[in-house]
């Protein structure tokens, strides 16, 4: 062997370990689930580095994963011949969190502590199944030996913040993890009874694509022949014997393959837990065989919950290839859509090319063909669902749904069908674009819309005022990738998407005397705030406030300069336009005191403080905060 050397957890694995250990008592059993999933991966893995280094597998390529337990040395132990891991691999992948990203993790754990504390899906959809060990174990072994080393690889740790690597002789490829359990608690299952192994296989991983095999206990008759009878010819002795033979636990079925009316709820339920690691069930299913040209099953899942992760870059697409029942890959792009990359499911197309690779299927017609069909499938799937249940739909993934407008020309028009927003007149409820036009005015020609961070600041924004007098209905939109969204849908079934904050609202008219009567004043305001202001008009859009920010029909609204600024991204510097309501007492004083005298230095205070009540009324931050506060409290002071 080796020399070993000892090496401590990373401080998060430690926070993990501690959660797991602490927080998941009630669920023991699922260690066995996620070494049995892991084992399956490895066998994944290594059939398909098959398909094209063959000579690494001619030795043993009968897969499987065999389970055995001794009650006597309270063991469990799991092995697999799939792909192991190298020296570098283990210290990568075993004492970290392999392939999450520390922070995604530690934010995903602080919003998933409740009073059990930690929620059991975070184990599986961040690949740290493997640490669900330390659940029921005092000490964890891990041998490992990847095709084509010559040396193998053991890990050994008891969960208390160290581990041990080094390198060992071993026989065979793939993994072998060694449980030394901890004494049962009552009321505990016991993990080195063989019945209740099975149970648990039976239960959680029957899908399970290679066998799961374990050596138990049989009766088996003997031989007539060898049996010790009597003077009579009556056995004396016994006519069965205890003999151990390897049984596989699970049916291996591949349920997409199965007609639908064949699949149980409870085992749609159990394979999609399979395949997605979440512990919710499917909100709902679509299992089709697609006939023609060519035949391919299709098994789908729409999550009740959206995954931690699920705006994160490097987060896994939930679709599996296979072909004829041989896996050939996860996290298949090409299969879906990113916004539909949250549904999680199966396709198996026999006639694809068993070495297929990422760029070929990018070309490949089939694929192509397949990828429409899918989503095809889905939208008609949402379109005809009742209106209560996609609304929870939506909740959870409306915002992944929205990133389909601007990425999917083909299907712009459908996505935008679906989307729901609130608007100033549905109070708590969402309404479809389609309602709304239903519910526009007989005057009404576009659909209006404003984007901003809150429903509260949208619904009282100044910039809402004429179109609330004229009772038109707006959409209020608070999610950040609504900026896209209406950059990419400049229209819906022929009704123009028109922002409240932008270009001309063509709602009314502006006075022409009252412009003309102010125009000096604006030019005055103007040369004031040159600095700040592209322009100060009469505004169109004002009833009960002073004053607002308008942007062009084409330029940044307020709120997606706030998003650019915040990500860190320079923006163009733009100014806008003030609008000022002429109507308004506070502006028929200040032209009072400009036609009086212009040069009177409280005018470059009222400027000001026009500017910066604009700004306040979007959400804006104040350059000067302290000057507008010393303004305000001075006309305070002299109103009172």
């Amino acid at each position: 062997m080796g020399t070993k050397k000892t090496r401590k957890f990373k401080t998060e694995v430690q926070q993990l370990l501690h959660l797991i250990i602490h927080s998941l008592y009630s669920n023991k059993e699922i260690f066995v689930r996620e070494l049995i999933s892991n084992a399956s991966d490895a066998i994944d893995k290594a059939r398909f580095k098959e398909q094209t280094e063959p000579e690494l597998f001619a030795e043993d390529n009968d897969f499987h994963i065999r389970l055995a337990v001794d009650p006597e040395e309270k063991t469990f132990v799991i092995s697999d011949n799939g792909i192991g891991m190298t020296f570098d691999e283990v210290n990568d992948n075993i004492g970290t969190i392999a392939q999450s990203g520390t922070a995604a993790f530690m934010e995903a754990l602080e919003k998933s502590k409740n009073e059990t504390g930690l929620s059991p899906e975070l184990i599986g959809q961040f690949g740290v199944g493997f640490y669900s060990a330390f659940i029921v174990a005092d000490k964890v072994r891990l041998d490992t030996r990847a095709p084509g080393e010559e040396k193998g690889v053991r890990w050994e740790s008891d969960g208390q913040g160290t581990y041990t690597v080094q390198e060992i002789d071993k026989q065979g490829r793939g993994t072998t993890i060694t449980l030394y359990l901890k004494e049962p608690e009552e009321g505990d299952q016991d993990f080195t009874e063989e019945y209740t192994i099975q149970h648990i296989v039976k239960k959680h991983s029957d899908f399970v694509t290679y066998p799961v095999i374990m050596n138990l206990e049989k009766n088996e008759p003997i031989p007539e022949n060898e049996i010790i009878k009597d003077s009579e010819g009556k056995p004396i002795g016994d006519t069965f014997r205890k003999v151990r033979k390897d049984k596989t636990l699970n049916s291996m079925k591949a349920i997409w393959a199965k007609a639908k009316e064949e699949v149980t709820a409870e085992e749609h339920e159990e394979f999609y837990k399979h395949i997605s690691h979440n512990w919710d069930k499917p909100m709902e299913i679509i299992h089709k065989k697609f006939e023609g040209v060519t035949e391919y099953d299709v098994l789908m899942y729409i999550p009740e919950k959206a995954p931690f992760d699920l705006f994160r870059p490097e987060r896994k697409h939930g679709m599996q290839l296979y072909c004829k029942r041989v896996f050939i890959m996860d996290d298949c792009k090409e299969l879906l859509p990113e916004y539909f990359g949250f549904v999680q499911g199966v396709v198996d197309a026999p006639d694809l090319n068993l070495n297929v690779s990422r760029e070929i299927l990018q070309e490949d017609r089939l694929v192509r063909n397949i990828r429409k069909n899918l989503v095809k499938q889905i939208f008609s799937l949402l379109e005809g669902m009742d209106k209560e249940k996609y609304q929870e739909f939506y909740n959870e993934f409306g915002q992944a749904l929205k990133a389909g407008v601007p990425t999917d020309f083909e299907n712009k028009e459908r996505i935008a069908s679906l989307l729901r927003y609130k608007t100033t007149k549905s109070g708590d409820k969402f309404v479809t674009l389609d309602e709304y036009i239903e519910n526009m005015k007989e005057d009404q020609k576009d659909i209006y819309f404003l984007t901003g961070e809150n429903l509260t600041s949208l619904m009282n924004s100044p910039l809402l005022e004429a179109l609330k007098e004229k009772d038109y209905e707006v959409l209020l939109m608070v999610d950040p990738i609504d900026e896209w969204v209406v950059q990419s849908l400049p229209e819906y079934k022929e009704k123009k998407l028109k922002s409240a904050e932008k270009g001309d609202l063509d709602v009314e008219k502006v006075d022409d005397e009252k412009k003309n009567e102010f125009s000096a004043l604006l030019s005055f305001l103007k040369g004031k705030l040159e600095n700040r202001v592209k322009d100060v008009v009469v505004s169109n859009r004002l009833k009960d406030s002073v004053s607002c920010l308008s942007g062009d029909d084409y330029g940044m609204s307020a709120y997606m300069e706030k998003i650019m600024k915040a990500s860190g991204q320079k923006t163009p510097e733009q100014k806008r336009t003030m609008e000022v309501n002429v109507n308004h007492p506070v502006m028929a004083k200040i032209k009072e005191i400009f036609e009086t005298d212009t040069t009177s230095p409280v005018l470059t205070d009222y400027s000001d403080l026009l500017y910066d009540v604009a700004v306040i009324s979007e959400g804006g931050k104040l350059d000067n905060p302290a000057r507008f506060s010393k303004l305000l409290g001075d006309l305070m002071s002299k109103a009172i």
